[in-house]
């Protein structure tokens, strides 16, 4: 019996180490229109949402070893795929407007940041006062996403 365990054993050690051969992609590509907001909006989304849905990911040790890479490395593909702060200047002004919704919506709900993620990242956890901020910016007017106020993204347009 004693024999059956350690062969067990040295399999499952001998499983792991194959494991970590697999590749996993683990990128930061360049941020090619990061999202530009007021500060507090901008240190909200950073600290709660960036690991997945930017350019921005910091990719912790963890992130390195199998199996849990691979769904680490799926989740920010997925959350990039779906909204991606890094590359928000190429979503039309109507997609933008949408997503602001959106993203406070998810936060509202609690669907986001996920809970395994607030496990390991507490600090991500949404505030009722951080939660209002987002509120404020989901329904703002368009040019809202610059950080100006409407008089000056319309001069701008001029």
């Amino acid at each position: 019996m004693r024999k059956k365990w350690k062969v067990i054993v040295l399999a499952g050690i001998g499983l792991l180490v194959a494991m970590q051969l697999i590749p996993v992609r683990r990128t930061n590509p360049p941020v090619t229109g990061d999202l530009k907001t007021p500060p507090e909006v901008r240190r909200i989304l950073g600290a709660s949402c960036y690991d997945c849905h930017s350019h921005e990911t910091h990719w912790p040790f963890y992130s390195y070893v199998a199996p849990v890479s691979w769904f680490i490395a799926r989740d920010v593909h997925e959350g990039r795929g779906r909204v991606n702060f890094s590359e928000w200047d190429a979503y039309p002004e109507s997609a933008r407007e949408f997503l602001r919704n959106d993203v406070y919506n998810q936060v509202s709900e609690g669907e986001m940041p996920p809970w395994p993620y607030l496990l390991l990242h507490p600090s991500a956890r949404v505030g009722a006062a951080a939660l209002d901020v987002l509120k404020q910016w989901a329904g703002s007017a368009p040019g809202a996403d610059d950080g100006r106020t409407p008089d000056e993204s319309d001069r701008r347009d001029r």
